[in-house]
């Protein structure tokens, strides 16, 4: 009979190291188990387009994203959004069997448009689409010839004349009259149009374009407006807004009545030199009495290097613009009244030579007003200056 420390008794042998275990665990016991693989929005996004793709196999059609099924609709409006999105397209396409992802072009026309309509959706049984009986609608064309307002570089120089015209306005001096025709536009008119004033800065030189029946002449413009833009129009092209958009003029306040034939003949100006020489600037009711076709402003733009003007620069006193009048008869008439106060003086020019101005006077505005007045009336002729009362007196 055997002992008891041989009944039921095992041995076991623990192994060295851990390499040893390892090796020896042949059915894997101790591996351990693999991370899952991170899912990227690329993969989501794939997967969502999977799941149309196989709605694709399975019914033949694409999903709805109109439907009343919750999970077709869902589907549907996937689909759409995708179709929305240039870049989801571009990383789905490797996946699209069915074409799910095609963008069908555009028709060219209508004709290609009524032409897809498999289901008949457009079709115009009442003859709504049928435009063959409407009028052909005149295609415009830019040519650049068209003139277009644009900021004015220089407005500063033309701002005052409109405030001047404005002043003269709600003084009474000046008025605003019916538009009374194409001859009127002419450098240095003054109009309103559609509730904006403008200014004919300059008139350009002739045009001439031929037609199939005559060559007509035109000239373009140079309109500055009161809100600092300016435009290019053509001449007949402001004659036929201000005619067609009842435009004004703006005019001397003793005009009654401009009418179409009546000829502008020019300008009366009154100029009061601001020169700072003492022989000069202490003459009380010294003025300038002149006449000119175009814009005075031009005129009188250099003053200060022209020994006409005294060689300094002068204000704008008065403006008048004469109509029907033979302007160098005028001239030498207004000179003539007021001879006996002419400024005797000589000035040089830049070039070292003498000159003796012959359009300065010294005599009161008031009395040259008056004067102005008398000329346009045509009853100067009646009438003589009195240098000692300072006033116009009639011929004895």
């Amino acid at each position: 009979m055997s002992s008891a420390d041989d009944v039921g008794q095992v041995d076991f042998v623990y192994p060295s190291s851990i390499e040893v275990l390892l090796e020896s665990d042949v059915d894997g016991l101790l591996d351990a188990p693999e991370k899952p693989k991170k899912i990227t929005s690329s993969d989501r996004l794939e997967r969502a387009f999977l799941q149309i793709v196989e709605f694709r196999r399975a019914h033949g059609r694409v999903p709805d994203s109109q439907t009343r099924e919750i999970a077709e609709r869902k589907l549907g409006a996937r689909l759409d959004g995708i179709l929305a999105n240039e870049e989801k397209i571009a990383a789905l396409k490797h996946l699209d069997e069915f074409g799910l992802l095609d963008v069908p072009e555009a028709p060219s026309s209508i004709d290609d448009l009524l032409e897809g309509d498999d289901f008949d959706l457009l079709g115009d049984e009442s003859g709504l689409l049928d435009v063959s009986g409407l009028p052909v609608r005149r295609q415009q064309f830019d040519t650049g010839d068209a003139a277009r307002r644009k900021p004015a570089d220089d407005f500063e120089q033309f701002d005052p004349l409109f405030k001047q015209k404005h002043a003269e306005l709600r003084e009474g001096t000046s008025k605003l009259l019916p538009y009374p025709g194409l001859g009127h536009i002419i450098p240095g008119a003054f109009f309103v149009l559609n509730g904006v004033m403008l200014f004919i800065a300059e008139v350009g030189d002739t045009e001439y374009k031929k037609s199939t029946v005559r060559e007509n002449k035109r000239e373009r413009l140079r309109c500055i407006f009161e809100n600092g833009t300016e435009s290019s129009m053509y001449r007949q092209s402001l004659a036929i807004r201000l005619s067609d958009e009842d435009g004004q003029i703006v005019t001397q306040a003793q005009m009654t009545e401009i009418l179409t034939d009546d000829e502008v003949s020019g300008h009366i100006y009154v100029l009061r030199t601001l020169s700072d020489d003492p022989q000069i600037a202490g003459l009380k009711d010294l003025y300038k009495i002149g006449f000119s076709r175009g814009p005075v402003e031009t005129r009188v733009a250099n003053a200060a290097k022209q020994p006409t003007y005294l060689m300094a620069p002068v204000k704008i006193v008065v403006d008048y613009r004469a109509y029907n009048l033979k302007i160098s008869a005028l001239e030498n008439l207004l000179h003539r009244v007021f001879a006996e106060v002419r400024l005797e003086i000589t000035q040089i020019d830049r070039k070292g030579r003498n000159y003796d101005p012959s359009e300065w006077f010294v005599v009161p505005l008031t009395v040259i007003d008056q004067a102005i007045e008398l000329i346009v009336s045509g009853g100067i002729v009646d009438y003589v200056y009195d240098p000692d009362s300072q006033t116009l007196r009639a011929r004895s």
